[in-house]
């Protein structure tokens, strides 16, 4: 028995259609891309215009140890650390140094020290002398966002 060549054709086309997988409820939007992962983690999209910086001490200041510290932040909101809250991290302070790799976790040691309680401020002891210190808004695992929110990095000198 043949089939004539109109159904034939019909029925190819049908089936190529459903075969595609075209969504096309809303052909102007384009398909969404998972999000980048560092070490199989996702990593955070920083929120447009969001900053970080720090309240006190100010850039050139001469203070005393302990060092009182407060961290101010713009268009992105406080979160702990394990909270993966959408446009939200925790603070992380640099001391002495630059994040070697912004694409990793930040490591938590003498200088790298962690907030991830959501502490926007802190007590720390320095040796007298000048230092570094600059802000990273890290996300609930750790990983600054894509881009980086780091502070200007301030210099202050410890009597």
């Amino acid at each position: 028995m043949r089939t004539p060549i109109g159904i034939t054709m019909i029925c190819t086309l049908v089936w190529i259609m459903a075969g595609c997988g075209s969504d096309q409820s809303n052909p102007s939007q384009p398909a969404a891309e998972a999000p980048p992962t560092v070490a199989g983690m996702p990593q955070s999209i920083a929120p447009p215009g969001a900053s970080v910086f720090f309240v006190s001490p100010m850039d050139g200041t001469t203070v005393t140890s302990p060092l009182e510290i407060k961290f101010g932040v713009s268009g992105i909101t406080i979160a702990p650390a394990g909270e993966a809250l959408e446009n939200s991290g925790h603070h992380h302070l640099l001391v002495d140094m630059q994040l070697a790799d912004i694409n990793m976790p930040i490591p938590k040691d003498a200088q790298h020290l962690h907030f991830g309680k959501g502490q926007t401020e802190a007590t720390i002891e320095l040796e007298p002398g000048t230092h570094t210190l600059q802000l990273v808004l890290g996300d609930s695992n750790h990983i600054p966002h894509i881009p980086p929110i780091l502070s200007k990095t301030i210099t202050i000198t410890v009597e």
